[in-house]
């Protein structure tokens, strides 16, 4: 792959429109949202977004050249455009893996490419080795394993070394006696049946990773993250997940890699990421070593900053040539 810094950078497609869309009912209550965007005819890709909680937008269908995929792209449970907005009920990580089968059988397509970023790493790793038979290829950006050591990073000491003044932020909403678990001292609060302290938790709980995404300050990314339209489902559904550690066994994605080792698959990593550190990355492409690792030397989390978005745009083009 070209250096990201020396060589031209990649940037999104031009943007497109969905050709189809619609509501698809999971059960459970759930009803999801999806689109279809692309060539009908072009190879199939599935989109899954990060957060968990954080919603599709427009310009994730544009990381695919529309003539030659056929791309998916769904808010998950709870979040986005899907309901019942922010709703914790029978969400997890295997109703979402369901949910992409379900998802699969309504396209009509046997086998397609799995694309995820962030919470969407995890999610495809999850998906992929329940279901390798129906993956392609994989794409995957900021490598989230859901790991113990990825938690702490986050919610006890790490980023908070990085970004001390944001992280006085975070935890000043929680009395001190209360912070040996601040996971668990959020939940109580993003559940509490008083809508002015869930909106107030939320609120904290997405400027503290808003804080962490982004290589350098955004104000338009705090924004986003912080309005509130997104906060509460964020924050709920996010908190909701790390309490539970994903639904999954430590390490069992590393551990159950082996499943997935003869798929195509590419690794973008940013070297700077303070939100999932290349600690993962790395670990998951020593376990598989026949994955691309790209590690962005200037490149956050977000798909967006141009060294990371140069080397998932290049890698979606590399794959539609190979599967």
């Amino acid at each position: 792959m070209a250096d990201p810094v020396t060589s031209d950078r990649r940037t999104l497609y031009p943007a497109i429109e969905p050709y189809r869309s619609g509501m698809l009912e999971v059960g459970d209550g759930h009803s999801l949202y999806w689109e279809l965007c692309g060539n009908p005819a072009g190879k199939p890709v599935v989109f899954l977004h990060g957060g968990p909680g954080g919603g599709s937008g427009p310009d994730h269908r544009r990381q695919f050249d529309p003539e030659r995929y056929n791309i998916l792209v769904f808010d998950q449970r709870g979040c986005g455009r899907s309901t019942p907005y922010a709703s914790l009920e029978a969400n997890t990580t295997w109703d979402l893996v369901a949910d992409i089968e379900r998802l699969r059988e309504m396209v009509g397509v046997e086998r397609w490419m799995v694309f995820g970023g962030s919470w969407g790493s995890t999610l495809s790793l999850a998906y992929a080795e329940t279901h390798p038979e129906r993956v392609t290829a994989l794409v995957l950006r900021g490598i989230f394993l859901m790991g113990r050591l990825e938690l702490d990073w986050l919610y006890r000491r790490g980023a908070s070394e990085i970004y001390p003044d944001k992280w006085e932020d975070f935890v000043g909403l929680i009395p001190e006696e209360e912070r040996d678990d601040l996971v668990a001292a959020y939940q109580r609060r993003l559940t509490s049946d008083d809508p002015l302290v869930r909106v107030e938790a939320a609120k904290a709980w997405s400027r503290w990773e808003a804080e962490t995404v982004t290589l350098l300050p955004s104000d338009e990314v705090v924004n986003h993250f912080t309005s509130d339209d997104v906060a509460v489902a964020i924050a709920r559904i996010e908190n909701h997940y790390m309490i539970r550690g994903g639904w999954l066994e430590e390490g069992q994605l590393l551990r159950d890699v082996g499943r997935l080792r003869h798929i195509p698959a590419v690794i973008v990593q940013g070297r700077h990421d303070s939100c999932t550190p290349p600690a993962a990355a790395w670990a998951l492409h020593k376990a598989w070593p026949e994955a691309e690792l790209n590690i962005v030397p200037d490149g956050g989390h977000l798909f967006n900053e141009p060294g990371i978005l140069d080397g998932l745009i290049r890698a979606t083009d590399a794959l539609a040539d190979r599967i």
